[in-house]
């Protein structure tokens, strides 16, 4: 099973939607949370380029935020991407 990494917030609906669909596939995350800023949300600026929650990578490959994972999934590449 792949790396996945995710910055988030805790209040944040759109991560909740994230975690929810790569829970459902089984996959263990790894999540930063950046409630309180800090070097996480410095670290997730630098990888992604977007000061939004969520950001998500995929064994180190950035695939963006939430409507990006969904749209993956809806495309039927998420899955190959999570088994590599």
């Amino acid at each position: 099973m792949a790396r996945v990494e995710m910055y988030s917030k805790s209040t944040c609906p759109y991560c909740f939607r994230a975690k929810d669909l790569l829970q459902g596939k089984g996959v263990r995350i790894e999540e930063y949370n950046l409630d309180g800023g800090g070097p996480k949300r410095d670290e997730m600026i630098d990888r992604s380029g977007r000061m939004t929650v969520p950001q998500i990578f995929i064994d180190g490959r950035h695939v963006g935020g939430c409507d990006d994972l969904f749209a993956l999934e809806r495309q039927g590449k998420l899955d190959a991407m999570l088994a590599a």
